[in-house]
Order: structure tokens, then sequence, then C-alpha cells
């Protein structure tokens, strides 16, 4: 069964759960070492392409796709023929693969692959490598590859890592700094940001800017801001929420911020496979309160195909508070 994310994990005080940090805690020094091992022993294979890298150094929920899309979107929108690259997490199928969003499923590409190819091409691929090469022969003039900072097969332009800017509360990106699964980094900070271009601190709509100390911690690197934005309105009328994402109480809060009248909320676990039994406790919910159901695109796709039409997909976009200083880093690459 999977598991959702903790979220001890992004609690700064160490003082939180303390014996499941402690226990955990040499498993995260193996975890540490192998992905450093795996960096520095590894060649990256040139696709004579410029790939641009959008990564996490937390392990989800920091907001890595939407920033893929502007990213992508900025490209596109300078005559650049721009294709999509990711892993494909939970796909049947190894690839390389052009996602065609009339064959494919979530359970055959992934589901952020389904998702986005509506809008770009889009390949899954295993192996970074031969997916790269595989987009420059179809003729892509750049990759923007979804997630793959600490993958190391692939030669980047580009590598921009995207941190959460939610810093209220209790909550730090970063939890008290200690790598999976002691705590949510992929890899320790200062390693991650040495191999990074830029930071992109992916904000709340409701959240102005974001906090000085965070600013602070990326400063090894620039630092780009930008905001998470209702690409419409959430539906009208009460709504019963539910995500299986790697926060899914980030979106809890965005369709409260963006005036959902949310009756309820249900969290689910990253990529979590809607079945028949669950969408029906699901609507059996709703309609005690009279609700429609209202959830993330990334899960919509997921759906199975007759729940689509009863689930309204509600999207985001990144939307940078700067968009020339990302203009400059494209250009910086000749893009």
């Amino acid at each position: 069964m999977k598991l959702g994310t903790p979220r001890w994990w992004y609690a700064r005080d160490r003082r939180v759960m303390p014996v499941a940090r402690a226990l955990l805690t040499p498993l995260s020094w193996i975890w540490a070492a192998a992905t450093a091992r795996r960096i520095a022993g590894t060649e990256p294979a040139d696709p004579a392409v410029p790939v641009i890298c959008v990564g996490n150094l937390t392990m989800g929920g920091a907001g890595k796709t939407p920033v893929v899309r502007e990213v992508a979107r900025r490209l596109a929108g300078r005559g650049r023929a721009v294709h999509l690259l990711s892993r494909g997490y939970g796909a049947r199928l190894a690839g390389p693969v052009r996602v065609d969003p009339g064959v494919h499923t979530a359970a055959d590409v992934g589901d952020e692959p389904l998702m986005l190819a509506r809008d770009f091409p889009v390949w899954v691929a295993r192996d970074r490598a031969a997916g790269a090469a595989a987009a420059a022969a179809a003729g892509a003039e750049a990759v923007v590859m979804d997630d793959g900072h600490q993958n190391p097969s692939v030669r980047k332009a580009l590598s921009l890592v995207v941190v959460d800017g939610e810093t209220r509360g209790e909550e730090w990106p970063f939890g008290d700094g200690r790598v999976f699964p002691a705590g949510p980094m992929r890899e320790p900070l200062a390693r991650g940001l040495a191999r990074a271009d830029a930071a992109v601190i992916l904000l709340p709509a409701d959240l102005p800017q974001a906090a000085p100390d965070l600013v602070r911690a990326l400063d090894a690197v620039p630092v780009l801001a930008a905001h998470l934005q209702a690409a419409v309105a959430p539906p009208p009328g009460r709504q019963l929420g539910f995500a299986g994402v790697g926060k899914p109480w980030k979106v809890e809060r965005a369709l409260q911020a963006a005036g959902c009248d949310l009756a309820d909320f249900a969290p689910f676990p990253d990529h979590f496979a809607y079945d028949e039994a669950t969408l029906r406790r699901l609507a059996d919910r709703a309609a005690q309160f009279g609700a429609g159901l209202v959830t993330t695109e990334k899960d919509w796709v997921r759906l199975p195909p007759a729940w689509r039409a009863r689930v309204v997909a509600w999207p985001v976009r990144a939307a940078f508070d700067d968009e020339a200083a990302l203009d400059a880093l494209l250009a910086r690459i000749g893009l």
C-alpha cells in the first residue's frame, strides 16, 4: 500500500517526531551516499539539443510540473520547437515513446506526461538519455525535462530546482534538512544547489512574497519567484475536493484561497490509482453535502473515463513574478 507524504518531514523543529527521525537517519546516510556516488560516477550523454531540467531538491510537492509547463510555454512563444521529457512515474511503458493522449492512459505513461501531452509533445523514457535523443530526432529544438536533477545521464544546459514557498505556520520546505527517509530531501541542500543554475520559489497565490530566510537559504544560486495561480475559477457551488499529489493539503488551501466553497477534502498518496470503490465513496460523501467533485488535472487524468464527466479538473499555472529573469536564463543557453 502506498503511503502519503509524512507532514512531520516539513517541520523545521527537530523535536517533532524525534524517535522516527533518529531511527531513519542511518538509512538517510545510505541514500545520500548512493545518490552522490551515482552522480559522480556517470558521464552524461549529450543529446545535441539544449536540455532544461526542472527538478526538485525534495521528494515531491514543490510544484515542479506547473513550472515545466510555463518554461515550455515561454519557449514555444519564442517559436522554439519544444518537447518535454519525463521518466513517467509508475508507467507501464519503458519508452522512449511519444505520449498520445488519444491512445495512452496514465497507467501506460504516467499521469504528469499524459496531462502535459495535451499542450506539448511529450516523451516518456526510463532511460532519459534515450528519451532526449528521441525528442531531438523528432525535431525538438529544446527539451524540458520534468524531474531529473539527481539523474546524471543527460547533459543539462540549464538546471532549475523548484522549491515550495509555503513557510507559514510550522512548514519549511526542507524540514530539518535530513535526507529521505528521515526527511524530505533527495540530497543535502548545499550539494543539490551546487549543480543548479537557479532556484524557483513557487509561492501560493495568497502569499505575496517568499520568506527572507528561505531566500537566504538559497543564496548560492539566483532565485526566481513564481506564484501558483488558478488558470480558471473553481467550479461554482459546494464542492468536495480530493487530490493524490505530493502535498495534498496544498491543493485544499489553494482551492479555499481561490474562493471555492469547499465542503470537505480527501487527501490521497501521490500518484494514487483511483478505483471504483474509492470514487463511489467520494461521490456518496459529496452527495451528503449536496456538493460536486473537484480535483487537480493530474488526478483527473488518472480517473476511469466514466468518472471524468462527473469530476471537474481544476487547472493551475505557475506565473513568474519576473518573466524577464526567466527569459534571461533561457537566453544564456541560446534560447
